[in-house]
């Protein structure tokens, strides 16, 4: 007899909402997202949303973060964009840039390098919507609907030779649109990375929309990344260039300071930041204050990925 033992964010199909319940609610979202494309992307309808001819884009049940969904004026107006500035009320300044067209190219270890338009991109794959934490190091959190497809279809696309072992992540430099590239202490561009294993797990995500609308400047639009087992500045926000290398990449923030921020940035709340704990998290909304879960509640689709590197420093 075959015993499935389920995931801590799987439900069993008799609990998942009626498809024509979830198709009903998209049908409506998608008409509020022809209106959003035109206020923050310049367009009619985005593409991100434009898969189905009414904008609709099903939520996968299998994602229950275990908590509820962040207002969505708390999520799109309290952000980490430093391109845009230091501050967390960026989002004004994030409406200047220009996200249409869009591309993002392949580069490094790969059969195919190439530029693709994000139209073409979302050509290629299936768009759906998951409900996913997200974990900041600086021990804030929200809980977003996001609408995009598997990291994993991306590395797909980007055709990585057998000998790569990393992927690397660029953010979009606009100087003219980024004021915050001016700071020369930075080092400009914004890079992140991961493994090859990471991106092909389940849980890697591509984020081109949030609440059923297109994905807003300073939410990383108009294409991020997602992990949601590691503290957000793992994420990619605004992506241009996908790099495919043998070589560890190091990160934006590992540049800067090392000793803060690691490569893997997996979320333990057993390990404090030097500068404070990360035994709680404040959730934007409510703000109130829960314990924070190893791997951000992910550990069951995720913890396999470390289990043979017990030298190496897994947080941050």
């Amino acid at each position: 007899m075959l015993i499935k033992i389920r995931r801590s964010w799987e439900l069993p199909e008799s609990a998942a909402t009626a498809e024509s319940l979830v198709m009903n609610r998209r049908k409506g979202l998608g008409l509020m997202a022809g209106l959003g494309a035109g206020l923050i992307g310049g367009s009619v309808l985005s593409p991100a949303l434009a898969q189905a001819p009414d904008g609709a884009v099903a939520r996968n049940p299998r994602f229950q973060p275990g908590r509820d969904v962040t207002p969505e004026k708390d999520a799109t107006t309290y952000n980490n964009f430093y391109e845009f500035g230091d501050s967390k009320g960026i989002y004004p300044a994030a409406q200047k840039l220009k996200m249409d067209p869009w591309s993002v190219r392949f580069e490094g270890m790969t059969d195919q390098p190439r530029e693709m338009g994000l139209e073409d991109i979302l050509r290629q794959v299936k768009l759906e919507e998951r409900v996913l934490r997200h974990r900041c190091v600086e021990a804030w959190a929200m809980t977003v609907p996001w609408t995009g497809f598997p990291l994993s279809e991306l590395v797909r696309l980007g055709a990585p030779k057998a000998g790569a072992k990393y992927v690397v992540f660029e953010t979009a430099q606009q100087p003219g649109n980024m004021p915050g590239l001016r700071a020369i202490w930075y080092s400009w561009p914004y890079i992140e990375g991961c493994t090859i294993e990471e991106a092909g797990n389940e849980l890697g995500f591509v984020a081109t929309g949030m609440y059923g609308k297109p994905l807003p400047p300073q939410n990383g639009g108009p294409i991020r990344i997602l992990f949601p087992w590691k503290y957000g500045f793992k994420s990619g926000k605004s992506v241009v260039k996908v790099t495919f290398t043998d070589k560890r990449p190091v990160s934006f923030w590992q540049q800067l300071q090392d000793s803060e921020y690691g490569f893997w940035a997996n979320v333990n709340p057993a390990v404090p930041h030097p500068r404070w704990s990360q035994a709680t998290e404040r959730l934007l909304g409510s703000g109130e204050r829960v314990p924070t879960q190893i791997f951000n509640g992910y550990g069951d689709t995720v913890a396999s990925l470390y289990t043979n590197l017990q030298n190496e420093r897994l947080y941050a």
